[in-house]
């Protein structure tokens, strides 16, 4: 658990303080921007493997996610800020299988809370651009249809729902699914480790299991990584698609 919590590289003791992992985070952010720098800087009207590859990654998130979910008439406004969100955290989240690296930038609260915030931020914007500050609050607080009694249980139950849990289970979902595969990577190579340079006998060679079970889950962790990406997405645009729209 202290890979979570390392000494300060720089600024020890202030609000500046740079340790590893915001390291780790600042590579991260570099290579994406170079990445995608890269490409659009060397764009053409036929595309090459490395534009094509960008190109399906951008499409899938205005289409499979902003259109699929807000509709091609709401969608363009929120498709920079959902591509931003999806290629971020997936870089932040790979970083915890890159050789040198190894510790998911999303694995401690920090970044998923910000990202939770911009969430919240932006599903609240949707609903009062279209419903106006006060219409926002008498949908999403007072849904139509319901006797009024009843929003004495009701709308207390709303305001827990849409302005606490929401950005609560996007910052808790992130960063426990990625500290969690950490954790299970730091186990099996640990465990591998052990069992073949102390342990005895023929007992090493169960090592070979473990590090075969390391591998796979070093695999699975990419795939985690980029689902994870696409959930927090997702939750983004339906949030924003809720407040859009009157109960």
């Amino acid at each position: 658990m202290t890979e979570f919590f390392p000494p300060a590289i720089a600024f020890e003791g202030t609000i500046f303080e740079f340790n590893r992992i915001s390291l780790v985070r600042w590579i991260a952010v570099i290579a994406l921007v170079a990445l995608f720098w890269a490409v659009a800087s060397r764009a053409r009207l036929v595309p090459g493997r490395a534009q094509s590859v960008a190109e399906i990654g951008l499409d899938f998130v205005r289409v499979n996610i902003a259109e699929e979910v807000l509709g091609k008439q709401h969608a363009r406004p929120y498709v920079p800020m959902l591509t931003t969100m999806f290629f971020a955290i997936f870089f932040l989240n790979v970083t915890g299988i890159v050789p040198g690296l190894n510790i998911p930038s999303n694995s401690v609260v920090a970044v998923p809370l910000l990202l939770a915030a911009a969430a919240f931020v932006a599903f609240v914007w949707a609903g009062i651009k279209a419903h106006g500050v006060v219409g926002y609050l008498r949908t999403s607080l007072f849904p139509s249809g319901v006797p009024w009694p009843l929003y004495v249980i009701l709308t207390p139950i709303e305001i827990i729902s849409t302005f606490i849990l929401r950005p609560l289970t996007l910052t808790v979902r992130l960063m426990a699914n990625m500290l969690a595969g950490h954790l299970l990577l730091v186990t099996f190579f640990m465990l591998t480790n052990y069992l073949f340079f102390e342990a005895a006998g023929a007992v090493k060679a169960v090592g070979l299991l473990t590090f075969g079970a390391a591998f796979a889950f070093t695999v699975f962790e990419l795939f985690i990584s980029a689902l994870q990406a696409y959930i927090f997405t997702l939750l983004t645009a339906v949030y924003i698609n809720l407040s859009q729209e009157a109960h």
